[in-house]
């Protein structure tokens, strides 16, 4: 006889807390698409390890200028990639199952997110890639480490340079988007007053 009152109360629970995740989860994603979500924030993404002395020999013959361009250009595209992480997030939101939902809510502080990332890892980085690579053609990133390359390449006796930005800008973004993600749910996990919305107020106070 009660086993229709807990199974409805249960997908009442699992209903909110998708709404609860798509309403908070969703901020993360938000911010990094802004402009100067990436470049001015902690998530900004710098040149490639190999690239480093690229960029040291530039700025000591005073072309500091042209790599300066390059990252903020390469963090313009990441920005414009991002955009399209939330229908992804908002899509395994609702996949979502009981079980997800309640281990999620009962879970450690970053569950929310470890969910998202097993869950859409693959797919984000399917749509970010050629989105990264379209953005950087979009805002002449490539172009502008083309240049980077081109110029230091000239350099005398330089061990000669061609990385591969797309791929190394696609997971560094994609990083970045997770551990925005993992600060968010944090904060809605240990902070009341963060918690926006009734809902947000409600499913997690369970948690509490």
């Amino acid at each position: 006889l009660h086993y229709p009152l807990r199974r409805q109360r249960q997908m009442c629970i699992r209903d909110r807390l998708k709404e609860a995740l798509q309403i908070g989860i969703g901020k993360g994603s938000d911010r990094l698409s802004t402009l100067d979500g990436y470049y001015k924030s902690p998530y900004k993404i710098l040149l490639p390890a190999e690239a480093q002395k690229v960029e040291k020999t530039l700025r000591d013959i005073g072309a500091g200028s042209l790599v300066d361009n390059a990252i903020e250009k390469i963090n313009r595209a990441a920005e414009d990639a991002a955009k399209g992480a939330k229908p992804i997030f908002v899509s395994a939101i609702r996949k979502m199952s009981f079980q997800d939902a309640m281990g999620i809510l009962k879970g450690d502080k970053k569950a929310a997110t470890d969910y998202l990332n097993r869950s859409t890892y693959n797919q984000l980085y399917k749509e970010f890639q050629p989105v990264i690579k379209n953005s950087l053609n979009k805002k002449k990133a490539l172009d502008q480490w083309t240049k980077v390359v081109t110029k230091y390449n000239k350099i005398p006796f330089v061990e000669k340079q061609n990385p591969k930005l797309d791929d190394y800008i696609t997971n560094k973004a994609l990083d970045g988007l997770f551990a925005m993600v993992a600060k968010e749910e944090l904060n809605i996990r240990n902070n009341v007053s963060a918690r926006s919305s009734d809902l947000l107020r409600k499913v997690f106070a369970q948690q509490d």
